[in-house]
């Protein structure tokens, strides 16, 4: 287990920051409320889901409203926690990621419709294209043209937004910038894999693939999740919160108190986002903090315990990669919707019911995490 006694800080000033983070965020809320009606940032409900009871009533309900937790934990981190060797590549990470997510929610807002072509539309044009450079442009592209088209299997349909290769293509830059820092600036510790029980398994250069891969997936699990009100928001809470402890027992005190400003603001967000909600996550939040909280738990040295302390958001994604596999291999379906909760909520469940069970769960797992995380 990697300790950096030189940046232990107070428990109690840490959790001054949670208290702190969570009133700021309650004195701004009101205008970001005010501007998101405003300006109707409404992306309305996806199409997929306007059989779901739950669902009708959203499609007036505005979104971005992550940017409450992304700003205010910005802020803060700038004016009183920034520190060139723990917190700049963690917000510089999320800002990326987040900006990503504003741009995407906008774009579906806004933007106009975008259309991409098929492999098979392709071909023929390198087949006939009157001009023979356009031909050996194809050619060359042919590649990108496919990863175009197959990412599709693994994302929504969208005629608006950022198609899903795009999405993947920037956050795999935010990825390697996570990547270099932990194998470049963090030092050799940060070369190993630290499991529980004192198992130490050295990745060398192969940490590089594997931090992008979970910086990745754990912010698209994240963007996942947050197809309820108050579901992710609550569940962030308590993953930040044992992020938090477990920043501080191992030393890290500047990521201590940036997951601590994460969970006060994060209270703030899910008091507007229970049901009713004023307003919901959007791309924004949920990409942001999920790139967020991988960076923490890596930088933190607590790879071993990841999927615990973010359990319920990886479950979801697997659901999503299971349904998928299910429709293009076995041509059925796998849930009655994925990700999960919905599956659930279709069997008969309330959203409110659903939610209360996923915190519940995830908490129970999240303090697992913790448990292993210790040994």
């Amino acid at each position: 287990m990697i300790s950096i006694l030189e940046g232990t800080a107070d428990l109690a000033y840490i959790l001054g920051f949670t208290l702190l983070s969570c009133v700021i965020a309650f004195l701004w809320s009101p205008l970001l409320i005010k501007i998101l009606y405003r300006f109707k940032i409404i992306k309305g409900v996806k199409r997929e889901l306007v059989s779901i009871d739950s669902q009708k009533n959203k499609d007036q309900t505005p979104v971005m409203g992550g940017l409450l937790v992304i700003i205010t934990v910005a802020v803060i981190t700038i004016i009183w926690n920034w520190s060139r060797s723990y917190t700049w590549v963690p917000i510089s990470v999320m800002l990326l990621s987040a900006a990503l997510g504003a741009i995407d929610d906008l774009l579906n807002i806004f933007g106009a419709e975008r259309r991409s072509r098929k492999l098979s539309q392709i071909i023929t044009l390198i087949k006939v294209h009157k001009d023979y450079k356009m031909r050996i442009w194809y050619i060359i592209t042919i590649p990108w043209s496919i990863f175009k088209r197959t990412s599709v299997w693994i994302g929504s349909r969208t005629s608006k937004g950022i198609h899903v290769h795009e999405k993947l293509l920037l956050q795999f830059i935010a990825g390697s910038i996570t990547a270099w820092w932990i194998y470049e600036k963090l030092g050799s510790a940060w070369h190993y894999i630290f499991l529980p029980f004192n198992i130490d398994i050295y990745a060398g250069w192969m940490i590089i693939p594997i931090v992008i891969l979970i910086v990745m997936f754990t912010a698209n699990a994240v963007n996942i999740a947050d197809g309820m009100d108050g579901l992710a928001g609550g569940m962030l809470i308590s993953s930040f919160s044992a992020l938090m402890l477990l920043s501080w027992i191992n030393g890290f005190g500047e990521i201590a108190i940036l997951n601590a400003t994460v969970v006060g603001a994060l209270v703030a967000y899910t008091y507007f986002n229970i049901k009713p909600a004023r307003f919901m996550m959007g791309d924004v939040g949920s990409l942001g903090l999920g790139a967020l909280f991988a960076v923490n738990t890596i930088a933190i040295g607590e790879i071993g315990s990841i999927f615990f302390l973010g359990f319920l958001f990886y479950i979801e994604a697997i659901t999503v990669l299971i349904q998928i596999s299910g429709r293009y291999i076995l041509n059925r379906k796998i849930f009655r919707m994925a990700p999960i909760h919905h599956h659930f909520e279709l069997k008969g469940w309330s959203e409110e019911k659903t939610i209360m069970r996923f915190w519940m769960i995830h908490f129970v797992f999240v303090v697992f995490g913790v448990w292993l995380a210790l040994h």
